[in-house]
């Protein structure tokens, strides 16, 4: 070990602060420091988890202290040990469900053992470490219980809401609506209706005014606006009552058989840890939106989480609480106040507890209907449109529906059982499902395979290749990416045969190879492979190589090394190593015109719908991506971004001209106001790239010469180049090492330069101010594949590695 690594274990979430080694030493390390923002929003999430919290014990049947035992342990507990610092943890509504069926099978204080059990299996799952598996379950499976889940609690909470008692279970509840109907409460129903009216419009109110009251949270406000009005008007209603803690109810020895207690370990742990740690996730993304805060807080851990969402159920469980699990609605509520870091989920539950003890006259003032018509909105959204479009999209609606009614009918875990078994059973049918179809074209016979070759299709697949008559010219085009030994083998005896009784063989597609020891995609059985007998002259590209610009050998005649089409590893002008001079334009046209080919054969159906919703909903991109025309940065690869995703604008050294400036180009200046005043783009990039060729021309400039259209364009980066002399500004830097060369240098310093010129242009200001918009800076290494962000200042211009900078590893959501 050397010397200077610390020998104590370091806390991930906390920042690190370097001592330099000529400033002083540092004062007393101050063990416990409250940021303003943590303060201030702790009490936004206090003031949104108290309503919440009992308004979830009453739709359990549990005591309502126990909502705010739960909110307080979640917030200390799960707070101070979890590994996601920003997670609120506190009673959920995707466990109201669970919970209220435990209470009405085993009666409260068993319910209390089995929480502390699911806690004790909470914190072995994590001892384990297996947290990240949890996150394999599909996310139809986990929409669709969270759906089930709150069709249950909203079908619950009407009889509440209509002034009456709920059923034991949503048929039931079904059944006694009509009769609930006909014996209507009132003043239950209008002070439901007033809480509703609130929570709906609250959020909506126009103006400046209107901007400083939403800060307050409706839930808040709809609760506390129908208890004012209900103890104004002197309605008589049910209300909150909270007996004195010295007879609150404590966990109990569980009472029960054996398989059932077991059944509902597994469920409330189930539902307790999936909830939570898609929760940590959907935190992270939520700090990756907010670039000052990747700084301080790190990506969750999710093992750690674990281990302290079991150890606040053990507590919570232990001390007569509801089960704990991550909160969406209040971590939200949390990263949005502006909380930095863990104090603000302590402090919150701190206020919890204080509320319980000084506030309790206060609290017994709310009628029961405000806080079930809060819950059944809850319930309501939990349903979410956004996530039915997201599964119908990805072919999943059928597992989001049998997981959802499975929930509702059945319960939360046969339910998710349900969907789990539907899951895999829509797995296996896409992987046995391969279409095969056989035509003759021109003389030539073409079987094309569509899906995954296995040896449930062999037999479909032996018919169609012996509808291809003897000594003829046949192609087999294998549009998968996975074929598997019966299929190779079955491909190969047929190839063998048919060449050698005359006929010629070609095999073409994604899916193109296997090894004579096991299929391999892409990988062995090639289009012109030696020793196949075929006649072929098709690209023998792997299948990642359409982005290596079809680097194909292609058969020509011999040239020397250094001529176009020469076996020297470059291609000739077409891309497809013929290089045939004068006939270079023509192979360029055959090179486009096999590229789209390739198009309309194997991406067009992936794609042909998302393409349709845009023609027909129009473009609504969240970023303007201005990056340069070099043709090796590919944006939508190195984004992984997809059609409607990026406004993209390209030129030569990603230049922004200053507005108004003699010279200049109108056409950037239209796209970045078009982009921010007509798209609403929510932040705007700016790509530089290593090796750029418009920051060498300017290193190289020699002064005067004739004033081509590049020199003219060029001198808007002028003003990079005089950044970069200028010892005044910190210069540009990669995060780790100094830059290669003064054209790494150079390349660096414009993106930031230009960053400078983009907030010069009215629009871009405008947004800036109204803080509608966010400016990033990125570098992209071609040589190492790998993109860097501007992470600091931008007067700082240090870019820091991607990786290192905390974003969320999800496809497609962590665009820059």
């Amino acid at each position: 070990m050397s010397a200077c690594a610390p020998t104590h274990a370091t806390d991930p979430t906390r920042t690190e602060h370097a001592h330099q080694p000529h400033s002083p030493p540092p004062g007393p390390h101050r063990r416990f420091r409250i940021a303003g923002a943590d303060l201030s929003a702790s009490i936004a999430v206090f003031l949104i988890a108290l309503p919440l919290s009992l308004g979830i014990a009453l739709a359990t049947g549990a005591p309502l202290q126990a909502g705010l035992v739960a909110a307080a342990v979640g917030g200390l507990v799960a707070g101070w040990i979890g590994g996601c610092p920003l997670q609120v943890s506190g009673p959920a509504a995707g466990l109201t469900v669970v919970t209220a069926d435990l209470i009405h099978r085993y009666g409260w204080r068993t319910t209390c053992a089995i929480t502390v059990l699911a806690g004790l299996a909470q914190l072995g799952l994590g001892c384990l470490r297996v947290a990240r598996s949890a996150l394999a379950v599909s996310p139809a499976i986990v929409h669709g219980m969270l759906a089930g889940i709150g069709v249950t609690i909203a079908v619950a909470q009407v009889h509440i809401v209509l002034g009456g008692t709920p059923q034991s279970s949503v048929l039931a509840n079904l059944r006694a609506l009509p009769a609930q109907l006909a014996h209507l409460h009132p003043a239950a129903v209008a002070v439901s209706a007033l809480t509703l009216t609130l929570l709906l419009l609250w959020p909506r109110i126009p103006g400046r005014v209107g901007g400083a009251l939403r800060r307050i949270p409706g839930a808040l406000v709809s609760v506390a606006g129908a208890t004012a009005a209900a103890t104004l008007a002197g309605l008589s209603l049910p209300r909150v009552d909270l007996p004195s803690w010295s007879s609150h109810a404590l966990a109990g020895l569980p009472e029960g058989p054996v398989l059932g207690l077991a059944a509902a370990v597994l469920s409330t742990t189930l539902v307790c840890s999936v909830q939570s740690l898609l929760g940590a996730v959907a935190v992270d993304k939520l700090v990756a939106a907010r670039p000052g805060l990747t700084t301080r807080v790190r990506r969750a851990n999710l093992d750690r989480e674990l281990l302290g969402q079991g150890a606040a159920n053990i507590v919570s469980g232990a001390l007569g609480g509801l089960p704990v699990a991550g909160v969406a609605v209040r971590s939200s509520a949390n990263v949005k106040a502006g909380a930095v870091s863990r104090n603000s989920t302590m402090l919150h539950g701190v206020l919890v507890v204080i509320a319980a003890l000084l506030m309790v006259p206060l609290l017994e003032c709310i009628p029961l209907a405000a806080l079930a018509s809060l819950v059944m909105a809850v319930g309501i959204q939990m349903v979410s449109l956004h996530h039915i479009r997201t599964v119908t999209r990805h072919r999943e609606v059928l597992v989001y529906a049998v997981t959802t009614l499975g929930v509702v009918l059945l319960g939360v875990l046969q339910g998710v059982a349900l969907g789990i078994a539907v899951a895999v059973a829509v797995a296996m049918h896409r992987l046995a499902r391969t279409r095969i179809t056989h035509e003759e074209r021109q003389g030539v016979h073409h079987v094309r395979v569509r899906g995954q070759l296995t040896f449930l299709a062999v037999p479909r697949l032996s018919r169609a290749l012996h509808l291809v008559p003897q000594g003829t010219h046949a192609v087999v085009e294998l549009d998968g990416s996975f074929m598997d030994h019966a299929a190779y083998e079955s491909l190969q005896d047929w190839q063998n045969t048919h060449t050698a009784r005359g006929g010629t063989a070609e095999v073409a597609g994604r899916a193109t190879g296997a090894r004579a020891d096991g299929p391999t995609p892409g990988a062995g059985v090639e289009q012109g492979e030696p020793g196949r007998g075929e006649a072929s002259v098709g690209c023998r590209c792997r299948p990642w190589t359409p982005w290596r610009n079809h680097r194909c050998e292609r058969p020509g005649p011999a040239r020397p090394a250094g001529t176009p089409g020469a076996p020297d590893g470059r291609e000739g002008r077409d891309g497809s190593g013929n290089g045939d001079g004068p006939g270079v334009g023509a192979g360029t046209e055959h090179q486009l015109a096999r590229g789209i080919s390739a198009f309309q054969r194997n991406t067009a159906p992936l794609v042909r719908g998302e393409l349709a919703r845009l023609a027909r909903e129009g473009q609504q991109p969240s970023q303007l991506f201005l990056t340069c025309a070099d043709s090796r940065v590919v944006t939508s690869m190195i984004t992984s971004s997809g059609p409607g995703d990026l406004f993209v604008v390209r030129n030569v050294g990603n230049l922004v001209p200053l507005p108004g400036e003699e010279g200049g180009d109108d056409s950037v200046a239209a796209a970045i106001e078009y982009a921010v005043d007509v798209l609403k783009v929510r932040s705007i990039t700016v790509c530089g790239h290593s090796g750029c060729g418009a920051m060498q021309a300017l290193l190289t400039a020699e002064p005067g010469g004739a004033a081509t259209p590049l020199r003219r364009w060029l001198r808007h980066g002028l003003p990079s180049l005089e950044r970069m002399a200028d010892d005044g500004r910190p210069p540009a830097r990669l995060a780790g090492r100094a830059p290669a060369d003064a054209a790494e240098r150079l390349c660096l310093t414009n993106v930031v330069q230009q960053l400078e010129h983009l907030r010069a242009h009215a629009s871009v200001a405008r947004a800036l101010r109204n803080g509608t918009l966010a400016l990033h800076g990125m570098y992209f290494q071609v040589g190492e594949a790998q993109a860097y962000l501007l992470t600091g200042a931008d007067g700082d211009g240090v870019f820091g590695h991607v990786e290192a900078a905390g974003l969320p590893d999800t496809p497609r959501a962590a665009k820059m």
